[in-house]
This record gives C-alpha cells, structure tokens and sequence, in this order.
C-alpha cells in the first residue's frame, strides 16, 4: 500500500511538471515585442530598419534607433526603447 502511494504521489508530481513547462514555453513564445533603440552593438536581433543588414548581432553602435531586439510585450517604453512605427517616425526626420 505504501509503494503504491509513493509511486502516484511521483507520477502526479511528474505531470505537474510537464502541464507548468508547457505553459511556460507557450507564454514565452507568444509574448514578445519587437523593441527598437535598446540594442547595444552586437546584440540586436534582427534586420534593422535602413536594410543595411539582415543578421542578428550586426550592429555597430549601442542604442541605435534602427536596431532592435525582443523583450516582453509591455516593457519596451519603460526600457527607453520605441516601437517599429516610432522608430521609422524618427528615422525620417
């Protein structure tokens, strides 16, 4: 009786585990937001936005408007950073 209670007692716990890492990478997945002027040099994560390249970690300065990088959906205005339209608002002028 008591190996069989352990043993579920495992299982359960094994399960538990498994539903919480999957809602962790769904959250995770679904929540990010393109932040532009945030990057420092070499570390943005994409093309920026005047298309003088195409890859992550090409950037040449810190800060720079036409460079971004993801952060969490929400906290790129408390960052410093500016959204794709501001970004290219800015970049006109």
């Amino acid at each position: 009786m008591n190996q069989r209670l352990i043993a579920t007692s495992a299982l359960a716990s094994v399960l538990a585990l498994g539903l919480l890492s999957g809602a962790q990478a769904e959250e995770k997945a679904g929540a990010k937001e393109k932040c532009f002027g945030i990057a420092k040099a070499g570390q943005n994560d994409c093309a920026n936005l005047s298309g003088t390249h195409s890859c992550a970690g090409q950037s040449k300065n810190d800060n720079d408007l036409a460079e971004w990088k993801y952060v969490a959906k929400g906290t790129c205005a408390q960052l410093g950073g500016k959204s794709m339209d501001e970004a290219k608002k800015l970049a006109k002028k």
